[in-house]
């Protein structure tokens, strides 16, 4: 089992501490928070073991969790990649490119591997239907939450959309051409609602909106490709896939049949997959040991992370 220890003991450390300490596959040897208060609640509700200090900490562990406000990952990240630790880190990866970039080359260096928490790649209903997900060439996301002060000390790109922007990411095979976007700040200092368009090299486009000033939760994707449409639910963990093949030369009573205007005719019909319930935080931690162990490259790599974080920043620059 590997030795894990978690930096930061707020709303989501506390979450991944709890994941921790239940894993088989780690060993949660303790935490460190900036706040003794808090954290010396957390002991006396959890029984969790306290690090007075981060470097106490990651020299009594093999993998650290951080779990901090986003200004934090850089410093915390580095100094454990140089202590020769595995990293496993909240998105967005760092406050800037730069600091990504730099991150990667120490994990590099130190021969340690990195993950970043784009926790939605683990959401059953995304998973469930992943490898019906070819070469789509138009997508469409909307993510709506309800204001919660919690969060909006960055962009709403950077709180919400960053996540669509990283599965976007991992189903198209292409670079990005062009970036168009708009944002609007309502009750915070930074845009609460944001619309975004990424045009890719080979003719996909992707249209994201971001709000966290909604009356209601949403969390939905489409997809469209060549004979087939894919809608993923991620709040309510749902999926749909319509699929269109060669319509049959005799039709049955029930058949769905589209005719287009050169008279060729397409049957419709529904392929969705088997959802199966699983808990997407613990699933993107566990994940994370098994690259550990079989050094293999983690499903959210470092590169991955900097790649949606570069066209998160490029998205709020465009406003």
């Amino acid at each position: 089992m590997l030795k894990a220890g978690v930096l930061g003991a707020g709303h989501l450390g506390k979450i991944h501490l709890r994941l921790l300490n239940q894993s088989e596959k780690y060993d949660l040897v303790g935490f460190y928070d900036a706040n003794p208060e808090h954290a010396q609640q957390i002991v006396a509700e959890f029984g969790y073991t306290y690090f007075n200090t981060i470097d106490d900490l990651l020299d009594a562990v093999d993998i650290v969790d951080i779990v901090t406000p986003t200004f934090a990952h850089f410093e915390t990240a580095k100094k454990a990649i140089e202590k020769g630790k595995h990293v496993f880190i909240e998105k967005p990866i760092t406050n800037t490119v730069e600091e990504a970039e730099s991150l990667i080359a120490l994990a590099e260096e130190h021969k340690v591997k990195g993950q970043v928490g784009h926790v939605e790649r683990f959401n059953p209903a995304f998973t469930a239907v992943r490898e019906n997900i070819n070469n789509p060439m138009f997508i469409e996301t909307h993510r709506l939450a309800e204001f919660n002060p919690r969060g909006t000390d960055v962009p709403v790109v950077l709180d919400l959309m960053i996540h669509d922007i990283d599965v976007i990411l991992s189903v198209i095979d292409s670079d990005v051409k062009s970036i168009s976007s708009s944002g609007v700040s309502v009750i915070s200092e930074t845009p609460d609602i944001a619309n975004a368009r990424i045009e890719f090299e080979n003719g996909c486009v992707a249209n994201l909106t971001s709000s966290r000033i909604s009356l209601k939760n949403m969390r939905k994707s489409r997809f469209f490709q060549k004979d087939a449409y894919i809608s993923v639910d991620f709040l309510e963990k749902k999926c749909e896939v319509v699929k269109m093949k060669d319509a049959p030369k005799v039709a049955g009573e029930f058949d769905m049949i589209l005719q287009n205007a050169e008279g060729v005719k397409k049957q419709i019909y529904f392929d969705n997959p088997n959802i199966e319930a699983n808990n997407a935080i613990l699933d993107e931690l566990e994940t994370f040991a098994d690259a550990i162990e079989n050094n293999t490259t983690p499903i959210v790599s470092l590169h991955d992370g900097t790649k949606a974080l570069k066209v998160a920043l490029s998205i709020i620059e465009n406003f």
